[in-house]
């Protein structure tokens, strides 16, 4: 059997992959089995902060495994300690609980906010209300918190305690009434609803949101699983919006390719967890955290300003371009709603050896944070004629 075919006969059918298979790389160059190299403009869906087989990042991993691979949360290591003041001092957080994934570190975030609202309002007080359109992960309890009602109709019943609104006034309406009926522990939002199709939320609505929080106490909540570590020219997405969330999910590029997630407690859930509340097996684990100070600790003003910059690049480039209605996003998270078909765009930029993805039913553009400027002008030369055909 080829690889195509192995693939399809050993490992469950859950992906719908693109007909490449990934040999080696370097930076956002990726070569494929059949020897064609391909710009990329997926990151790995965000994780490759800087790009494949970038020098610092694989010298971190490196040096932590020729010490030790993994040590579990019974013992202390300096990778894992160092992360978490780093991610304090970036952020003006409080204290970190690591996990592997996105999903896992909205799970986190969820229990932190229960556990508030009941140690402190009792055992009623659990509703988390997130947004329509929004996506927080594939466990069942992440799927629940997802404000997709088709990601839901496979999976019944659902982890009880959960709504959605929709992201204007008219939600904010909605969450009042709903409040007096179920009171809301916890308002979780995607400042960016990336899987959703790479909608910003409206500022207004983000402020009048964290006001509402505020006045009746129910902690807000920002997955930054997508939208964070440099991603839109700001640390994490909440600080283009002015906020001061209680709880923060990460992961994604935070580790630039390896399984972590991190969940960042603010002043009032910095105590919430005691010993045995909460814990994971692998979360922290040095080697991963290794590789994660190596990404945070390069991603400074001069960075965030250049993703900013390239941003606007590619903004200036796509806007009024044939064959492209609309633009979204933030920094190097963009969304291109094209005439064609998203499915047909991404089938012929790969023909050209450039890799994207979809977002619903638009282009999603993902590079890593460093993509140099010809190769990003070259990609995006290939997308507009694509788009223009």
């Amino acid at each position: 059997m080829d690889l195509f075919e192995k693939d399809k006969t050993y490992i469950a059918s859950t992906y719908n992959r693109f007909p490449v298979a990934i040999v080696s790389g370097k930076g956002v160059l990726l070569k494929g089995e059949d020897g064609r190299e391909y710009i990329d403009l997926t990151s790995g869906i965000g994780v490759t902060a800087f790009g494949v087989a970038d020098e610092k990042w694989q010298q971190a991993v490196i040096d932590q495994i020729g010490r030790v691979q993994h040590t579990s949360n019974l013992f202390y290591t300096a990778p894992c300690a160092e992360l978490a003041e780093m991610l304090v001092q970036k952020t003006g957080m409080k204290k970190v609980f690591f996990s592997n994934s996105g999903a896992e570190a909205n799970e986190c975030a969820i229990k932190a906010a229960r556990k508030y609202a009941a140690d402190k309002y009792g055992a009623g007080r659990y509703t988390v209300v997130s947004m329509k359109n929004s996506f927080h992960g594939r466990t069942l309890t992440t799927l629940s918190a997802t404000g997709q009602d088709h990601y839901h109709e496979l999976y019944q019943p659902l982890t009880p305690g959960f709504a959605s609104i929709d992201a204007n006034p008219a939600g904010l309406a909605d969450l009042d009434a709903l409040h007096v009926k179920t009171p809301v522990a916890a308002v979780m939002i995607e400042c960016i609803q990336g899987e959703g199709g790479v909608l910003p939320l409206d500022h207004a609505f983000v402020s009048a949101l964290a006001a509402w929080c505020n006045r009746t106490d129910a902690l807000l909540i920002v997955d930054e699983v997508q939208t964070g570590n440099g991603r839109t020219g700001k640390l994490y997405a909440y600080m283009n919006y002015g906020i001061s969330p209680d709880i923060v999910s990460t992961a994604k590029g935070l580790a630039g390719g390896l399984p972590l997630g991190a969940t960042l407690l603010g002043e009032k859930v910095k105590d919430v967890f005691g010993f045995g509340d909460h814990g994971s097996t692998f979360g922290g684990n040095p080697v991963c955290c290794a590789a994660a100070l190596s990404i945070l600790s390069r991603i400074d003003d001069a960075l965030l300003a250049d993703v900013k910059r390239k941003g606007d690049l590619l903004r200036k480039t796509f806007d009024g371009a044939k064959g492209i209605e609309q633009v979204t996003g933030m920094g190097l998270l963009l969304g291109l709603k094209t005439t064609k078909p998203a499915p047909e765009v991404l089938a012929a930029c790969r023909d050209r050896g450039v890799l994207c993805l979809t977002a619903k039913d638009k282009v999603r553009l993902i590079p890593a944070l460093n993509i140099p400027d010809d190769l990003l002008a070259k990609a995006a030369n290939v997308i507009k004629e694509v788009c223009a055909e």
